[in-house]
């Protein structure tokens, strides 16, 4: 995974800023976890207003998850545990959003909503714990605008708050609950074929 992303780059000015004040990477990473689950729980109210002010929430929730990173990076705090605790607090923010997007969507759509919810939930789980944990296949970041940006393949998580203020997250949930577990089967099989080869 790149560490020069779009998203790094938007928010390392704010990083350098906290440098000096003593703020520590796993303090920020905190701050992440809270700030997913908040917009998790905004997701699950429903309605017209919450979903949006969970949008909003999930974006923080973004930009927090990369300047623990680049915090860590800039002031020479990297740890074998911080990097375990990211990944944790990223794991469960993840699966969190989508279950929340299902919950709220339930007086719309049913219980099948709950259902959805999980199946994507589950989905980008299984993802990020093979991609980033048992590392089955090595993603690269693509390039953009002729390679003055880079986008890790996490970053789609952008789409998640702009569906959502676009109105389409009855859309967006079911294709994250057909695309995330096709996904994940789809590495840990390229991963067993690498293995085996």
């Amino acid at each position: 995974m790149s560490h020069n992303t779009f998203i790094h780059k938007l928010v390392r000015p704010s990083v350098r800023a906290l440098a000096p004040l003593g703020v520590t990477p796993n303090q920020i990473t905190t701050l992440r976890l809270v700030t997913g689950l908040a917009a998790a729980l905004a997701f699950a109210q429903g309605g017209t207003v919450w979903p949006d002010i969970g949008a909003a929430i999930f974006v923080v929730s973004m930009l927090l998850d990369r300047a623990d990173g680049e915090l860590a990076r800039q002031t020479g705090q990297s740890s074998v545990w911080g990097y375990r605790y990211d990944l944790f607090c990223d794991f469960v923010a993840g699966a969190a959003t989508f279950v929340g997007i299902g919950w709220g969507l339930m007086p719309v759509l049913g219980p099948m909503a709950l259902g959805l919810g999980v199946a994507a939930g589950t989905g980008m789980a299984a993802l990020f714990w093979e991609l980033n944990v048992f590392k089955l296949v090595s993603l690269k970041p693509y390039s953009l605008f002729g390679g003055r940006l880079e986008a890790d393949p996490d970053d789609a998580m952008i789409f998640v708050p702009i569906l959502v203020w676009c109105g389409a997250s009855q859309p967006m949930l079911l294709a994250a609950a057909v695309i995330t577990p096709l996904a994940a089967i789809g590495v840990a099989f390229a991963g067993f074929r690498a293995r085996q080869g």
